[in-house]
């Protein structure tokens, strides 16, 4: 499933904010100018001609609209030239892959990661067994019977044996969530003054919306339960110089695992229809636009905020995605699910489609 706006904003050249030096103290008295730039703070010169800039890439000075200039050092990139190429223009500051190569990261201790998420602790291990988990025992205890071959159920993943490491990984998501000013959130949540839950009924959907089985609902709820346990997926949150944060998976993922749910803001489309947020996800298309909403996760979410879509109409694209996006109708209301198409081996990043065609839906060619 694709964003609200798949299609590349109009580029337009963005101009660094003007800086200047810090006022000297007034009891001091500078004898030049070369002694007061060697004192002041902050000594940047201001650029004041910005028709000479030229791509540090291709080292080109056509196309000046589609040149983004760094924050920090001022160096300008054509959007075309960054790899991966910018489809949008950033929203806020913007650093090239040289500063922000060396960018800081904030960093959580495992006591504040069990903060951040609110882990339960469990005193006794078999409180926390589900009962889905116990189903499975069960059924698995029993007499085998071979069944008829039935369409591809969705899997829970697999989170990593070391709790240690499920900490590191956690701590890279708060990192994240928190560099962002985010809170984290993994479900769907109705704000005051923008959506009411009520609005969210599959059965307004065009053309009707496919309906999770209640196998593959389990096994998304036991993954919520996990999730709650401090038992999240094999998957790191990174900071790339080029992608920005982005997710790559600290552990091999089987093909149909469930990956996380797009989670956010619920909002309809016509108040965000001017908005830059560049991680909107379609959540109703209704037959009535007025009724259609969007996943905003600007200021709540989880994981798959940070998940890269790809345009899968380029070979590189089609070889990169590994993950496919899509609306589900679950006990009644519309939820957007993350699940693996292929087996991912560690280290590889995660990528999914954002021009899937909404004809495509329901869909009987993915399960």
């Amino acid at each position: 499933m694709a964003p609200l706006s798949s299609s590349p904003a109009a580029a337009r050249k963005v101009f660094p904010p003007r800086r200047r030096p810090s006022p000297p103290p007034p009891h001091r008295k500078f004898r030049s100018m070369e002694d007061i730039m060697r004192t002041a703070k902050y000594a940047v010169t201001e650029r004041d001609d910005y028709s000479r800039v030229v791509c540090c890439k291709c080292g080109s000075g056509e196309d000046s609209d589609e040149i983004l200039l760094c924050d920090r050092c001022d160096d300008g990139y054509h959007m075309l030239c960054l790899r991966p190429i910018v489809v949008r223009v950033p929203i806020g500051s913007w650093y090239c892959p040289s500063c922000s190569r060396n960018r800081p990261v904030k960093r959580f201790s495992q006591t504040k990661v069990i903060d951040f998420f609110r882990i339960q602790k469990c005193a006794n291990s078999e409180k926390c067994i589900s009962p889905q988990d116990t189903r499975k025992r069960r059924r698995r205890s029993g007499t085998l019977v071979l069944h008829k071959k039935r369409r591809r159920r969705i899997l829970p993943f697999s989170p990593t044996e070391e709790p240690a490491r499920r900490l590191e990984q956690m701590g890279s998501l708060a990192s994240a969530l928190t560099a962002l000013r985010m809170e984290f959130s993994d479900q769907l949540t109705y704000m005051q003054g923008m959506t009411p839950r009520s609005a969210n009924q599959a059965e307004f959907e065009n053309g009707g919306m496919q309906v999770l089985s209640k196998e593959d609902t389990e096994t998304l709820e036991q993954c919520r339960t996990m999730y709650k346990r401090g038992e999240c997926p094999p998957l790191l949150v990174v900071f790339d110089s080029c992608e920005g944060y982005t997710v790559e998976a600290d552990g091999p993922i089987k093909d149909m695992t469930l990956i996380a749910e797009y989670t956010g803001d619920v909002d309809y489309i016509v108040n965000r229809e001017n908005d830059d947020c560049d991680s909107m996800m379609t959540l109703l298309l209704a037959k009535d636009p007025s009724k259609s909403l969007v996943i905003c996760p600007d200021k709540r979410g989880n994981i798959a905020r940070f998940i890269n879509g790809i345009n899968n109409h380029t070979p590189d694209g089609r070889k990169k995605q590994n993950l496919k996006c899509v609306r589900y109708n679950v006990n009644g209301e519309c939820q957007v699910l993350l699940v693996a198409t292929r087996d991912i081996a560690k280290g590889e990043r995660l990528y999914y489609d954002y021009n899937g065609y909404e004809h495509e839906y329901p869909t009987h060619h993915f399960i």
